[in-house]
């Protein structure tokens, strides 16, 4: 009895050959091919510096009279900040003025009897040399009364006080330093490599320690007109808006510079299927009331997060399997059980009633 049950078994195997051959259709996840706005980013990292920055220091020996500020004070141009001990100068400066006023009365005086023929053009000259060396010494007092007065040279927020009142100041002394941080400097190297992907005015991102999460968005302002001869690199300035004044100059950010932006097919990487030293993907077909896969070699460009550019082999509106890959071969059936577009969870998947053609 064995014996024939075996012979029949063959003998049916023979007959329908389709029957030995046929497998049942794998249940497998697919997405539509679309294509998606990409760009290259080049990364490197960079240092803040203030949009201008100043170190406010004593250009004379005086004695402080007065402060005017607060470390981290924020000052408009203009706004005195330091007052130095000028009494002698408003002395001098005093006398001064009387000696022009004197002169003045002088001219005045010579000025008719010149007229007359009573007084010399000579004295008028000297009366009018006087005034007008007067005048010059008037000039270089209010100099040097402004050289006591320590004023702030653009609006920007002060650092530490270094001073206090009743110090004698000397050239050189440090009184403290002021930022313009309304926008902000990022220098950043790049590989030579780079230069003609690098432009001015190209938009970059960046991102600090201090801020997860947080982008910041900026402009590329200039590009140095030198590499570097030993890391062979490239200096690069961009300008950041500080508006909220969240940054602040001497810190780390990575920076991101985007490039050749696009149109292209981008796939996530678990569709693709590794041979060697080429890649394919798994296309959906319909044929009869069958849905069959096709084993098709593409062509690969940028990776990112996850993500694959595709330069040929797939095109837009296409279907490709993304799970379920590895129990597939060319020409198999599939039941399509979801639609793995929109970046759904795999419960969100599995959930999924697809009704799809």
């Amino acid at each position: 009895m064995k014996i024939q049950a075996i012979v029949c078994i063959a003998l049916l195997l023979i007959a329908f050959p389709a029957l030995a051959k046929q497998k049942a259709a794998v249940p497998v996840f697919v997405q539509d091919v679309v294509a998606q706005h990409l760009v290259d980013e080049i990364e490197a990292l960079g240092t803040l510096q203030a949009n201008e920055k100043v170190d406010l220091m004593s250009s004379v020996t005086e004695r402080i009279t007065v402060i005017n500020f607060e470390s981290g004070q924020r000052v408009r141009k203009g706004d005195v900040l330091v007052e130095m001990e000028s009494a002698e100068e408003e002395a001098l400066l005093a006398e001064e003025k009387s000696i022009v006023n004197e002169a003045k009365r002088q001219v005045e005086r010579l000025r008719p009897l010149i007229t007359r023929g009573a007084a010399s053009q000579s004295t008028m000259d000297e009366a009018q040399l006087e005034m007008q060396t007067a005048q010059s010494r008037i000039a270089a007092i209010i100099s040097q009364m402004k050289e006591r007065h320590i004023v702030a040279p653009f609006d920007g927020k002060l650092g530490l006080r270094n001073i206090s009142v009743g110090v004698m100041a000397q050239p050189g002394t440090l009184i403290t330093t002021i930022d313009d941080d309304s926008k902000l400097k990022l220098d950043f190297s790049v590989p030579e490599r780079y230069l003609p992907s690098i432009e001015e005015g190209g938009k970059i991102t960046a991102t600090a320690k201090a801020f997860p999460g947080r982008v910041f968005a900026g402009v590329v302002e200039s590009i140095d007109s030198r590499v570097d001869t030993v890391s062979r690199a490239i200096t690069v300035r961009a300008i950041l808006e500080n508006s909220e004044h969240k940054l602040l100059p001497g810190m780390l950010m990575r920076v991101v510079l985007q490039k050749n932006p696009r149109k292209a097919i981008v796939i996530p990487e678990e569709a693709l299927v590794p041979e060697g030293n080429k890649n394919y993907v798994f296309t959906l077909s319909k044929e009869g009331n069958d849905k069959k896969v096709s084993f098709v070699a593409v062509k690969l460009g940028t990776r990112k997060k996850g993500m694959v550019e595709v330069l040929s082999g797939i095109k837009e509106g296409d279907r490709i399997v993304t799970h379920g890959t590895l129990r597939l071969q060319d020409g198999d059936r599939v039941v399509v059980r979801a639609l793995d577009n929109d970046n759904p969870t795999l419960d969100e998947m599995l959930q999924q009633k697809f009704n799809g053609e």
